[in-house]
């Protein structure tokens, strides 16, 4: 999987609005989540938004965190050893969601702005390694576009937030660009100060697809828990 995220990890912890939503679906999930059945997977941790969340609403957990992406995983490791409880429960990976070694038993599995970056044949993959591995009630929590189709998003506000002299401006679009695929380009405008202004651009590319989407690929029963996020379980008669 593509390195999308270290051109922009200086960013990343400015949206946190965007995922407000999708952290109140996590939180109530995880509450009824059984650690004693083993780690909580965070695959595409970042700079470890999830994984506190994660340690918060589950304080007994052991915590695998996979980040490939360094910028990102700089940042997340940086938290986690200025924090005793998450230095004690985190382990740290570099690993992609394709190669992660995972546990025998995962209590529930994390997969936050990430998923989409991962192809079809690469998430059945992916299934076949996790599914067995799943505790009995584990969830599967997902973060997703709010479309399930290939459609032209317009250009709309990430974030503005000043942070000393400097005011930080971000915004995103994304265009089809053949098969389930969009091009998604954030652009990110720094100005103000003696410093001169600064412009960055990524591009970045995502499958689109819907929570019921996946939960035909896994067999699992999918709910949608708001518009970009859904959780997996298994059916209750399995």
């Amino acid at each position: 999987m593509a390195d999308f995220y270290s051109p922009v990890a200086e960013f990343y912890d400015l949206v946190p609005r965007a995922h407000a939503e999708g952290e109140s679906a996590l939180r109530k999930v995880l509450a009824e989540v059984d650690p004693s059945t083993g780690p909580v997977v965070d695959i595409g941790a970042g700079t470890g938004r999830t994984c506190r969340i994660i340690a918060e609403v589950l304080p007994s957990a052991k915590i695998l965190a996979c980040e490939p992406a360094p910028a990102m995983r700089a940042v997340l490791t940086h938290d986690v050893i200025a924090d005793e409880d998450l230095r004690r429960r985190v382990t740290i990976v570099s690993e992609s969601a394709e190669s992660v070694v995972l546990p025998d038993s995962i209590s529930a599995l994390v997969l936050f702005g990430v998923i989409g970056h991962i192809a079809l044949e690469d998430r059945r993959a992916l299934w076949d390694r996790i599914l067995p591995r799943l505790a009995p009630g584990a969830p599967v929590l997902v973060e997703l576009l709010p479309i399930n189709r290939p459609t032209s998003l317009p250009k709309m506000e990430l974030a503005r937030e000043q942070i000393g002299d400097l005011v930080y401006e971000g915004s995103i679009e994304a265009v089809p660009i053949g098969g389930d695929l969009l091009r998604m380009t954030s652009t990110w405008r720094v100005s103000g100060g003696a410093a001169p202004t600064r412009m960055v651009r990524n591009v970045s590319q995502w499958h689109t697809f819907g929570i019921d989407d996946l939960a035909e690929e896994t067999g699992l029963v999918g709910e949608q828990l708001t518009a970009q996020t859904g959780v997996l379980r298994k059916p209750r008669d399995r």
